[in-house]
C-alpha cells in the first residue's frame, strides 16, 4: 500500500490526521465521480445517447462543480471551512444515491449535477482547511498526497461502476450516504482549521491579479479537459472492439493507480524544482501517447494507451494547485477562495472536455479528435518553455545588476 509522505519535517498537531482526512474525502468524491465511466456504453444504449449526449452526462458533475465553486469558497471563509466540508458530504451522499436510483436522463444529469455542487463546497473546504495548517515549504507534496488519494478515487471509481453494472446501481450507490455520514463524523474531530484571510468579490478580483493564479487556474483546467476528454471518447472506444463494463472499468483502475502512485513524488518534485517543470514533462510526453489511443485495432493496446497518458497528464495536478496557493496566499486573500477557484478552473475544463470531446468526436472521428488534444498539449509545453526561460533570464539580470 502506496504510504502517504511523512509530514513530521515541520510538526503540526494533528497534521498528519488532517491529511488522512482530506484524502478521504477527495477519495469518496472521486470514487462517485469517476464510477460512471464503465456505465457509459450502458447508458448510452439505454437512453438513446450518441458520443454528445453521454459525454453531456459525464460533464454534468463538472458542471455543478463549476456554478457552485465560488460561492463554496466564500461560505468556506466566512462560515467555517469544516461546515462547508459536512455541507458538501452530505450532498453528495444524497445526490450518488438519486444517481443509482434515476431511470431518466434527465435525473441522471440532474443527480451528477448536484454531486458536482457538494463535491465544489468539500473540496474547497476540505483543502482550504489542509493548506492553513500546512508549512508552505511542504505544501506541493502535501497537495500531492491528498491529489494522490483523489486519484485512487478515479481508481476505485471505475470498479465500482463495472459492480454497479453487474449488481445493480441502487445497492451500490447508496453507499455514499453511509461513507458521507461516517466522514462527516470524523470532520468533528479534526482539530480547526487555521487563519483564513480575505474573502469578497474586491479580494478574488485581487487575487486574480496575480500570475500564479491566473497561470495555476489554466493548467488546472487543462488536465480537466483531457481526461475528461478520454473519459468520454476512452470508453466509447473500447466498447466498439467489443469490451465490456468490467474491462473497461479495469483499464481506468490501472491508469489510475499509474498516476495516484507518482502524484506525491510530482508535488515533491515541483517544491524542489520549480512548479512549471514536471507539467511541462508531462505534457511533453503525453502529445505522442494522445495521437495514438485511438489508432490500434486491439483492446489491450487501447488500454495500455489510455494508462500511460494518466500519469503524464496528472503531473499538471499538484504543481499546479500549489501554484495557484501560493499566489492567492500571498495576495492575503482565503486559501479556501483559492480552491474554488481551482474547483472553477476543474470545472471549466472538465465541461469542455467532456462536452466537447464527445461533439468533437461526433463531427470528426476520433483520430482528428485525438490529435487536437495532442496539439494543445504540445502548444502548453513549449509555452511552459517560453516562460521558464524568461524567469531564468530576468533572475540572471537581476544577479548582474
Amino acid at each position: 500500500m502506496r504510504r502517504l509522505p511523512r509530514v513530521s519535517a515541520t510538526p503540526v498537531p494533528g497534521l498528519r490526521h488532517l491529511v488522512l482526512l482530506v484524502s478521504a474525502i477527495v477519495l469518496s468524491d472521486t470514487i462517485f465521480y469517476s464510477a460512471v465511466t464503465p456505465l457509459l456504453p450502458t447508458y448510452a444504449e439505454q437512453h438513446d445517447l450518441g458520443k454528445t449526449g453521454a459525454g453531456v452526462l459525464e460533464a454534468a458533475y463538472a458542471a455543478g462543480t463549476l456554478v457552485a465553486a465560488i460561492p463554496a469558497g466564500m461560505l468556506a471563509a466566512r462560515v467555517g471551512m469544516r461546515w462547508t466540508v459536512l455541507a458538501g458530504l452530505l450532498l453528495l451522499g444524497v445526490a450518488s444515491m438519486a444517481f443509482g436510483f434515476a431511470d431518466s436522463i434527465v435525473l441522471l444529469d440532474l443527480a451528477r449535477f448536484l454531486q458536482g455542487v457538494g463535491s465544489a463546497c468539500s473540496w474547497a473546504g476540505a483543502f482550504g482547511w489542509l493548506v492553513s495548517r500546512t508549512p508552505a515549504s511542504r505544501r506541493g507534496e502535501l497537495i500531492g498526497a491528498a491529489m494522490g488519494a483523489a486519484i485512487a478515487g478515479a481508481l476505485l471509481g471505475p470498479a465500482l461502476g463495472a459492480v454497479a453494472e453487474g449488481v445493480g446501481t441502487e445497492p451500490v450507490f447508496s453507499l455514499a450516504a453511509l461513507l458521507a455520514a461516517a466522514l462527516a463524523f470524523l470532520s468533528l474531530r479534526m482539530p480547526r482549521p487555521g487563519h483564513s484571510g480575505a474573502a469578497d468579490p474586491r479580494s478574488l478580483a485581487r487575487s486574480l491579479r496575480d500570475g500564479r493564479v491566473a497561470t495555476g487556474m489554466a493548467l488546472v483546467s487543462l488536465p480537466g479537459a483531457l481526461f475528461a476528454a478520454i473519459g468520454v471518447l476512452g470508453p466509447l472506444r473500447l466498447d466498439e472492439l467489443g469490451a465490456g463494463a468490467v474491462a473497461i472499468g479495469a483499464t481506468f483502475v490501472l491508469a489510475s493507480t499509474l498516476e495516484a502512485l507518482t502524484s506525491p513524488y510530482v508535488g515533491r518534485l515541483s517544491d524542489r524544482l520549480g512548479r512549471l517543470v514536471p507539467i511541462r514533462w508531462g505534457l511533453a510526453f503525453a502529445a505522442p501517447v494522445l495521437v495514438a489511443i485511438p489508432l490500434p485495432e486491439t483492446q489491450l493496446a487501447v488500454s495500455a494507451l489510455i494508462v500511460l497518458a494518466a500519469p503524464a497528464i496528472g503531473a499538471s495536478w499538484a504543481p499546479a494547485m500549489a501554484m495557484l496557493t501560493d499566489g492567492v496566499e500571498a495576495r492575503g486573500v482565503s486559501v479556501a477562495l483559492g480552491f474554488s477557484l481551482m474547483n472553477a478552473a476543474w470545472g471549466i475544463g472538465h465541461v469542455l472536455g467532456g462536452a466537447g470531446g464527445g461533439s468533437l468526436g461526433d463531427a470528426v472521428g476520433d483520430v482528428a479528435a485525438f490529435a487536437v488534444l495532442a496539439a494543445i498539449s504540445v502548444a502548453v509545453a513549449l509555452a511552459l518553455r517560453r516562460v521558464r526561460s524568461l524567469q531564468g533570464r530576468a533572475a540572471a539580470e537581476a544577479l548582474a545588476s
